[in-house]
């Protein structure tokens, strides 16, 4: 998963680590990003596996969450063939350049911004995600949805539901 700072990108690796950790798998979540917080760059591998991870460094992914240009032509020369990209096509203006892959253009952004909060485009693109890869359940994602979110930011979890429900009917075309 890769974006900008701010975006969301290591929220949604959490959410997804949590999920497949709760489902008994094992999992890695590594977050990277760069000196700013917001606006600086912002990126996430989550491994998840049925059996022992033996290094959670992953040089060719099966699939790649892109929030934005410059990650689309950071990442997506690394994606394995036959690969998953998932492009936030709200803020991605150029088209993947490979053609062994699979792309699933999901308009994140505007989505986010009809159900009431562009701040949930990550939400989006999880459940585009989500519903291509049914790597983890929908039931799983929204838990640890709860966990993560906490009591302190309870109040969010109903928007941030909603946009990951229309980002599985994105991945479902």
């Amino acid at each position: 998963m890769a974006g900008f700072g701010g975006q969301g990108v290591l929220f949604i690796g959490r959410l997804l680590a949590h999920a497949a950790m709760k489902e008994g798998r094992n999992v890695t979540w590594i977050p990277s990003y760069g000196p700013a917080m917001r606006g600086g760059t912002a990126n996430c591998t989550v491994v998840i596996s049925d059996e022992v991870i033996g290094s959670p460094v992953i040089t060719s992914p099966h699939s790649l969450i892109v929030m934005n240009n410059p990650s689309l032509d950071a990442f997506e020369p690394r994606l394995k063939t036959g690969g998953l990209l998932i492009v936030n096509s709200s803020l991605v203006t150029h088209e993947a350049k490979r053609n062994d892959i699979t792309v699933v253009k999901a308009p994140a952004n505007k989505i986010a911004f009809e159900i009431g909060s562009d701040r949930v485009a990550n939400m989006v693109l999880l459940g585009a995600y989500s519903a291509c890869t049914k790597v983890v359940t929908k039931e799983n994602i929204l838990e640890a949805l709860k966990k993560v979110l906490g009591e302190k930011k309870k109040h969010l979890f109903e928007i941030n539901k909603t946009a990951f429900e229309k980002g599985l009917e994105t991945g479902n075309l």
